[in-house]
């Protein structure tokens, strides 16, 4: 089954429908899982072999605006640099008839950019060849490509934006799974708040989509520890792959999953901070030792991510309840509870801390 196949499915008699406006918007938050997608059984459909649990980060994700354009071609525009040396990108230009509020410039992303490449190849699963093109304006508020689940934010607001645009009237079910087939990740970013995906077990996916669980934490506050914001050496999806084909430790990560899974969505029910905050830098520092067993190993560390680790154990071992995650970059989050706010900025001057039920 390919994710034309799937996208049929969704959209049933609307498949292929030309817009209903010329114009949409939407915002989607960005989220970092507690506990980790990490391995494929379906590459095409991007279907996990877990289940996954996140939690979005309010404000932090991306903004996708898309207008109906009279050419004959896609343009993208961009805010974010050109993600690696060589990298085929236009020049910095200027957009007055911008909505308010948006940056003044984009950059423009070339035809044979690899991402430009990907976001078109994803479009054309929503419409039938050369029948409309669209001005498309991507404005991102974290680093690209550094672990920080752009790509997630990135097509979940899209499939939103497109989801007003021809007025298709989707179930966030049905978003999700819409948005998993750009990057799997994305199936969550269409929540706000915790959100679990199932993995499912249908071949055409189906089953496999994300869903909000009912718990809010004002007091939980999660810290962006930035190491880099440089592009990783390796995607997520070559070093998940390569993971599950070759590493020796791949094979206990299914029952890891399922015990972390059950153990988060208990703390998260009765707030408990110190079970949530244990499993979940547990789920993270087991997915890298997969990554480490493999053949090429692989590691997202840097010396700088280390450090910060050796100096959170520490300070666990004085009495200060703080704990971490990292996902397939070298940038930590910090996890700790509002009354200990003060001090965590005291002691990581360079933190950006984020309220993650703020705006809820």
């Amino acid at each position: 089954m390919k994710k034309q196949d799937v996208v049929q499915l969704v959209l049933g008699k609307q498949y292929q429908k030309n817009p209903v406006c010329s114009f949409a918007k939407s915002f989607a938050p960005t989220n970092i899982a507690l506990c980790k997608y990490w391995g494929k059984r379906n590459q095409e459909l991007n279907l996990p072999i877990t289940s996954s649990l996140s939690v979005s980060l309010a404000h932090k994700g991306a903004t996708t605006e898309i207008k109906v354009n009279d050419k004959d071609y896609d343009v993208i525009y961009c805010n974010f640099p050109p993600l690696k040396k060589g990298d085929k990108r236009g020049i910095l230009i200027r957009h007055p008839e911008r909505s308010e509020g948006s940056p003044a410039q984009q950059e423009i992303l070339s035809a044979d950019s690899p991402f430009a490449k990907k976001l078109i190849e994803y479009l054309n699963l929503f419409r039938t060849k050369d029948s409309h093109f669209f001005d498309i304006y991507l404005e991102t508020n974290i680093p690209i490509a550094a672990g920080l689940a752009s790509s997630a934010c990135g097509f979940a607001a899209m499939i939103q934006a497109l989801n007003h645009l021809y007025d298709w009237q989707l179930s966030p079910q049905a978003l999700s799974i819409l948005a998993r087939l750009g990057s799997g990740s994305a199936s969550r970013s269409v929540f706000s708040g915790f959100v679990e995906w199932h993995m499912g077990d249908k071949i055409d996916g189906m089953d496999s989509y994300a869903e909000l669980l009912p718990d809010v934490w004002p007091e939980l506050c999660m810290g962006l520890l930035i190491v880099s914001d440089q592009e990783k050496t390796i995607s997520s999806r070559e070093a998940m792959q390569l993971t599950v084909e070759t590493s020796s430790l791949y094979s206990v990560w299914p029952k890891q999953v399922k015990k972390d899974l059950a153990a988060l969505k208990q703390a998260i029910s009765a707030q408990d901070f110190i079970l949530l905050g244990q499993t979940a830098e547990t789920n993270a520092m087991s997915m890298h030792a997969t990554m480490l067993s493999a053949c090429p190993s692989i590691t997202y560390y840097l010396p700088e991510t280390l450090v910060l680790m050796k100096k959170i154990w520490q300070l666990r071992k004085e009495g200060l309840p703080v704990y971490f995650t990292q996902d397939a970059g070298a940038n930590l989050k910090l996890l700790f509870e509002e009354k200990q706010l003060k001090i965590v900025s005291e002691l990581f001057p360079k933190i950006e801390i984020i309220k993650p039920f703020s705006s809820l």
